[in-house]
């Protein structure tokens, strides 16, 4: 009989089928998440036009998904530790694209915005338990590349609802672009068939033979038998999960990827959501504008995936350090006048750098937090980031409504990347304490 440390053989684990299909599958959710999510910039000028909205109404309404996904990302964190991370995807799943596709037959701004917050509650949960359970599973030698790459699944569904925008508002009306979210619906029984639970939530429930079963793919070569007995040192918490946030030298560098959430999801969801208005107000056509917003979605694949890379042979939170430092500049400049080539590389930097820096958030977030908590602290380390994303929308809509010159928007949305700058290289600087555990070490 041998004693497996479960965790260094997911570490040391070859990358095989079972990680790429574990990939594939956490990519796809991330693709219908991310659709869902920036439908909402796509419609925007139509929906502005078709009800009479002020820009400040435009953006209360599309915080009400924002405030969604808020209470989304800290109730279904914690609870996929306690029910499984593959119930905890299912019922997101079904949250976010039943009420998505409602959208599509609402009748005025207030169903609207109701059908928007609930499906921001399953959008919310969704990706803290899709990071974790991506995260559990990657060798260590490749897991930012891996989370990123998965991650970027988000940005490709950003790109899908602008480019559907682009062809189906002129043809079919804002109301299609939400109903065509009833296709996920249909994979819904080969996602839960295919995606493999938490390997941690099997041994908690003592469902050890479950358990075998997956680490037998996650390594077959390993040979494993019935008789080998199964430990890993993370598997149960100790005490209350969020209080664990701040136990062990944590405290700090919570507070600091809190504060880097906030800022950078103020970011994402300022531009997502206002980027193509503010493109049509300077004298874009409306495909032209939506163009902005697909672009700014093709920079974030290569910006998570290129951060990715660049953390898992360097240091993921000194690049991200760097990363919100460009987002600053980038955004900074995006309204000023510039040559055509000039302004679409800006925002494909921007898009790198914001969107793509969440995704590292997550990664950073991940790799920082022990097993039994992880969920839990992606879980509030995004729910926190959640209430900058409300005050992105609103902030773009204030702004928009006060009629400022468009460079004076452009610097607003850029403030927050040196403060995200700011909070992440006191990430860097708080050496971890004596006793954490390996997976936190990220100095």
């Amino acid at each position: 009989m041998r004693n497996i440390d479960v965790n260094r053989l997911v570490d040391e684990a070859r990358f095989n089928r079972f990680h790429w299909r574990v990939l594939c599958w956490c990519a796809l959710l991330l693709i219908f998440d991310g659709y869902d999510l920036f439908i909402y910039g796509v419609v925007l000028p139509v929906l502005m036009k078709t009800w009479g909205l002020s820009p400040l109404e435009a953006g209360a309404l599309g915080s009400y998904a924002l405030f969604g996904m808020m209470f989304g990302a800290l109730f279904f964190g914690p609870l996929a530790d306690r029910i499984g991370r593959k119930k905890g995807i299912a019922i997101c799943f079904l949250l976010f694209s039943g009420f998505t596709v409602l959208n599509g037959f609402v009748r005025n701004p207030l169903e609207f915005g109701v059908c928007r917050f609930v499906a921001g509650l399953g959008i919310g949960g969704l990706m803290p338990n899709v990071v974790a359970l991506m995260n559990e599973y990657a060798p260590k030698k490749i897991r930012s590349t891996l989370v990123a790459i998965m991650f970027s699944g988000y940005s490709l569904g950003g790109m899908l609802s602008a480019g559907l925008g682009i062809y189906m508002l002129p043809r079919f009306g804002w109301e299609a672009m939400f109903q065509v979210a009833a296709v996920p619906l249909l994979l819904l029984p080969l996602i839960l068939w295919f995606l493999p639970e938490s390997v941690g939530y099997l041994l908690r429930q003592g469902r050890t033979e479950q358990a075998r079963a997956i680490l037998r793919r996650v390594d077959p070569g390993l040979a494993l038998t019935d008789d080998d007995r199964l430990e890993m040192a993370e598997a149960k918490g100790e005490g209350a999960p969020v209080l664990q946030l701040f136990r062990e030298g944590r405290a700090l560098r919570t507070l600091s990827l809190w504060v880097a959430f906030f800022c950078c999801l103020l970011m994402v969801y300022a531009l997502s959501s206002w980027l193509p208005k503010m493109m049509a107000s300077a004298g874009y056509s409306l495909g032209s504008s939506l163009s902005f917003l697909l672009v700014l979605n093709f920079g974030a694949v290569f910006g998570a995936i290129g951060g990715g890379w660049l953390g898992d042979r360097m240091n993921l939170p000194k690049v991200l350090v760097a990363f919100f430092a460009v987002a600053a500049l980038s955004i900074g400049l995006l309204g000023f006048k510039s040559p055509t080539p000039v302004l679409y590389a800006l925002i494909a930097l921007a898009g790198a750098t914001t969107i793509g820096s969440q995704i590292l958030l997550y990664a950073c977030a991940a790799q920082f937090y022990s097993m039994a908590i992880r969920s839990t602290g992606l879980g509030w380390a995004s729910g926190i980031g959640r209430n900058g994303a409300i005050v992105g929308p609103l902030l773009g809509g204030a702004l928009v409504g006060m009629s400022l010159p468009l460079q004076m928007n452009f610097i607003a949305f850029a403030i927050p990347g040196l403060l995200a700058a700011i909070a992440m290289a006191l990430f860097c600087l708080r050496q971890p304490a004596a006793g954490v555990a390996p997976g936190e070490a990220l100095a």
